[in-house]
């Protein structure tokens, strides 16, 4: 429903312009890559409260939320002031056509102007996910986007007593159902945990806990750091290639989310499964679970990316007539049907390897294989040589399945599987002979 958010927005913004159309998707890329910021903490706070749950210490986990929460909301701020300041110089510096400077400037200053509330909201969906209550952030999502929808239709066609602003119109509206999301999480947030969070709460700082999510959290920044900006990297290759190829890909973006999201879906369900049964010592469990997701997985990721080939030519004429836009689209289809596997590879062995912690390990891989390949390469292929968007696809695949393998490999070798396995052994070791060299009750009363 998050990722439908975007969809939405693509789909009735192409009713304005083309132009309008590369904007937002141009302008996502930049939140997207700003929201490592604050991913950072949040992705750290999110696989730290479910190995707390996991080991049965409630409080732990209670403090991490709120600890994230305070952190992510202070960088969403500051993301917010910057963006209302410069929308005009941040366009430019990220090579935004001329002819779509105007339209820009206002998407940036409204849309970036509510980072701050992503930030919250990305906090707050992370923590709850993370206790096992998945259902809530769901029902959110779909609440704000049937607002969203209702006020999109509303501000793009003047319709239903709203005046008609275009692209400004549909920033309001994102802004608007984010406000009303944010809020609605707050409310489950605060009744999570088994002691209810209130206000004096948020004074909280434990140093040491907070050690242990940065520990977690920033290689996972990084990581999410180096997908993000790569993507923007090789949105601005896209840019230089013309508008319209821009505009074809955005449409191959909320087409592609299509595919990939239940696959999503199940690996970020197995992280969380496998930090419960990693925190609560429950090694062997949380190894099968990684197979099991790619069990699951594979098979709908690749039914999805089929099913797309064979309806995407229809679905890409909703969005947009224009023919060169739609050559170009359906030319990337077939390489989606090979895209998608690997990205589910990607996806489910990778986010268990979060799971445990072993972060810095899945940082180096996405450092080394996204800008050697997914960067460079593109750069090199698509642009330098002109082979034009088919080999940057080509080369995003190819990043997908080196590190997807890399990962397996990494999974198989159970690393921190068995140092968990060794402390465990050692945490009972001491327990027995604290027990026997204890002097039992008989012994002191005839002593």
């Amino acid at each position: 429903m998050q990722f439908l958010l975007g969809a939405v927005d693509t789909l009735m913004v192409s009713r304005i312009s083309d132009d309008a159309v590369a904007v937002v998707g141009f302008s996502n890329q930049l939140f997207n890559a700003l929201t490592t910021l604050f991913a950072t903490v949040a992705g750290g706070a999110g696989i730290l409260i479910a190995q707390k749950l996991g080991s049965h210490r409630e409080e732990d986990a209670r403090t991490v939320a709120i600890i994230s929460l305070k952190v992510t909301a202070l960088i969403g701020a500051l993301l917010s002031v910057l963006l209302i300041a410069v929308p005009g110089p941040i366009a430019q510096m990220l090579q935004m056509p001329d002819e779509l400077l105007p339209l820009a400037r206002t998407y940036i200053s409204v849309v970036g102007g509510g980072m701050v509330l992503t930030a919250i909201m990305s906090t707050l969906s992370t923590a709850i996910r993370n206790t096992g209550n998945t259902q809530g952030p769901m029902y959110t999502a779909v609440g704000m986007n049937i607002i969203h929808i209702v006020m999109n239709y509303g501000f793009i066609f003047g319709a239903i007593g709203f005046p008609k602003w275009g692209l400004a119109g549909v920033a309001i509206s994102t802004l608007v159902s984010r406000l009303i999301a944010t809020l609605v999480l707050l409310f489950i947030f605060i009744g999570t945990f088994q002691r209810n969070i209130v206000w004096s709460d948020l004074r909280i700082f434990d140093r040491r806990l907070f050690k242990e999510i940065m520990q977690i959290g920033w290689p996972l920044g990084v990581n999410m750091g180096c997908w993000v900006f790569s993507q923007l990297a090789i949105f601005s290759f896209l840019a230089m290639l013309g508008t319209q190829v821009l505009a074809a890909r955005t449409y191959m973006n909320t087409l592609e989310s299509f595919c990939f999201l239940l696959g999503y879906s199940i690996a970020l369900a197995a992280q969380i499964q496998i930090a419960h049964l990693f925190g609560g010592g429950k090694t062997k469990e949380a190894y099968k679970s990684a197979y099991r997701a790619l069990k699951f997985g594979l098979p709908l990721v690749t039914i999805n990316a089929f099913i797309l080939l064979l309806c995407g030519k229809a679905l890409l004429g909703l969005f947009t007539s224009d023919p060169e836009i739609l050559t170009i689209g359906v030319s990337l289809l077939w390489m989606n049907l090979l895209l998608q596997p690997g990205k589910m590879l990607n996806m489910a062995l990778g986010d268990a390897l979060n799971a445990l912690g072993d972060t810095r390990f899945v940082m180096y891989n996405s450092l080394i294989s996204m800008w050697i390949i997914a960067t460079g390469c593109s750069y090199l292929l698509g642009v330098s040589l002109g082979w034009g968007v088919v080999a940057i696809y080509a080369c995003m695949i190819i990043d997908e399945y080196v590190r997807g393998i890399v990962a397996l490999l990494r999974w198989k070798g159970r690393k921190y599987l068995r140092n968990k396995e060794a402390e465990m052994a050692r945490e009972r070791s001491k327990s027995i002979q604290t027990t026997t060299s204890a002097p039992t009750e008989e012994m002191l009363s005839f002593s």
